[in-house]
């Protein structure tokens, strides 16, 4: 897998840091963020939605990610864009 590093949180601290990559083999996000509380892993778990499961399957994990962080996720998603669009 070859990552290539978007950003990490400006307010990290020495045992903190949400980062942003993008796996441009895949073609996917990669987060680092903070677990949740286990009462919001438990209420994302029972909500009931279209086309979505109830539960959190093993192989999938709830993060949280500060705000401060969405314009490094957003160029995440054009970095992303600009190499398929290559293709």
């Amino acid at each position: 897998m070859s990552l290539e590093f978007i950003g990490i949180d400006p307010q990290t601290g020495d045992d903190e840091s949400p980062t942003v990559w993008v796996d441009q083999e895949k073609k996917e996000l990669v987060l680092q963020g903070w677990k949740p509380s286990p009462e919001l892993e438990a209420e994302c778990a029972a909500l009931e939605l279209p086309g979505h499961a109830v539960g959190i399957p093993d192989t999938e994990a709830v993060v949280r990610i500060p705000a401060r962080m969405v314009d490094m996720i957003r160029e995440a998603c054009d970095v992303l864009e600009r190499a398929d669009q290559l293709r």
